[in-house]
């Protein structure tokens, strides 16, 4: 550890802007290598706490329509007793919620429009325990719903591609088909369209539809609900829990977690994540390194000092102190300024944004694109404190050879001129 003395002296020097025309210009760069640092690590937290708000929307759009942990019959066939496999899974003290439902593709047809969809058979009553999206219709669209009734619920999306409303049919044409004396026949089904939903995710508004449970029952033949969806009490816990049911429901229960489910976005927003730190930290290591240049500067500068501390019994370890000090002071200040500025653009970028499109009278995220209006913003603690401790390790690194060069001046050489 640096003593009282070589931290005096270091200190000295980062505020050594007197005294000179080219001690005022190595102040100047090592104040740029400062800035540079603290621009860098503000970037760096900004951008990963978009990314957050962005998965974050995009995380709580996709669970306001699915269930954080899905329960199937391996064979694909009927649960034979979905209550009871409800029960069970309610053992653990996660669960929450649970409702039957039977998932299937099949063809959406308006005239000689068709569309592929998922069409998902639900229990109005019980969905509304396992989904936002459940919860929030469940005395609305979904009261339409009834056994029997052939009443469909469309997403937005998908009723606007059909150019269907409330009140107008459909045909549902299920997959596989029912063999008669003229061959193969596809199984049609006439719906009416009670209503529509909005998740906010383009991937459901247009690509799914609700009905009944006993009604999808009789379109695709089963004898019951083929699956039991489960809503957790927190919803980061899914891998945790589901591995849990897995052990707890036996071999013929296949239990999917959400984060399974949609692995592909999920691995892609991890990924993207991950290359961007990357990038970025390139960004805060080219500033970092710009810090040998002013050490490299200062130590040439003050040859003169370093070979009279050495006569006054300073050792080479001393010197280098001095020096890794100044560079470690540098880092430090930019370090925090960027942790500090960049905590304070991203916990208000609900209004930086805005201001700045009023000023500049344009739309970063215009509503009739993007599903999202606003620039969403989450830091987390996971990104700030290795992004400020990578800063830090970059800044002292970057001070090694310009002090180790110190340390090597020969008092004898440096003061042969002066």
């Amino acid at each position: 550890m640096p003593s009282p003395f070589e931290l005096q002296v270091g200190w000295r020097y980062v505020r050594a802007g007197r005294g000179g025309r080219r001690n005022r210009f190595i102040s100047f760069i090592s104040g740029v290598s400062i800035f540079g640092i603290a621009l860098g690590v503000a970037a760096l937290i900004i951008v990963l706490s978009v990314m957050n708000g962005f998965q974050r929307e995009v995380r709580d759009r996709m669970l306001n329509v699915i269930a954080h942990v899905e329960l199937l019959d391996y064979s694909g066939q009927a649960l034979p007793d979905w209550k009871a496999t409800a029960a069970k899974a309610r053992q653990n003290p996660e669960v929450i919620g649970a409702a039957p439902f039977i998932a299937s593709q099949g063809l959406i047809a308006r005239g000689e429009d068709m569309r592929g969809a998922i069409i998902r058979g639900i229990s109005p009553a019980e969905e509304a325990s396992v989904t936002g999206l459940g919860a929030a219709l469940k005395d609305g669209v979904f009261a339409k719903l009834q056994p029997g009734a052939w009443n469909i619920v469309l997403g937005a999306e998908l009723a606007r591609q059909l150019g269907v409303g409330v009140g107008d049919k459909i045909t549902v044409v299920a997959p596989g088909g029912q063999v008669t004396p003229a061959g193969v026949v596809p199984r049609l089904r006439a719906f009416n369209v009670a209503g529509t939903f909005s998740a906010g995710h383009y991937e459901y508004d247009s690509g799914l539809t609700l009905i009944h449970v006993d009604d999808a029952a009789k379109l695709f033949r089963t004898e019951g609900p083929t699956g039991v969806q489960l809503k957790l009490r927190d919803v980061h816990d899914a891998r945790r829990v589901a591995a849990e049911l897995k052990q707890a429901m036996g071999p013929d229960i296949l239990v999917r977690d959400w984060t399974r489910a949609n692995a592909n976005w999920f691995d892609a927003v991890q990924i993207e994540k991950r290359l961007m730190s990357i990038i970025l930290t390139l960004i805060v290591a080219v500033a970092a390194f710009n810090l040998v240049s002013t050490l490299v500067m200062t130590v040439t500068d003050k040859q003169s000092d370093i070979a009279i501390l050495r006569t006054l019994g300073a050792s080479p370890r001393s010197i280098m102190g001095i020096f890794i000090v100044q560079g470690a002071v540098a880092g430090v200040i930019g370090t925090l300024s960027g942790v500090g500025l960049g905590l304070l653009v991203a916990c208000n970028i609900d209004v930086i944004v805005p201001t700045i499109e009023r000023l500049l009278n344009v739309s970063f995220l215009p509503g009739s694109i993007y599903v999202i209006s606003q620039m969403p913003s989450d830091p987390q603690s996971a990104d700030i404190v290795p992004i400020a401790l990578v800063s830090l390790v970059l800044s002292f690194l970057a001070t090694l050879y310009p002090s180790w060069r110190a340390s090597r001046v020969q008092p004898a050489e440096a003061l042969r001129y002066e």
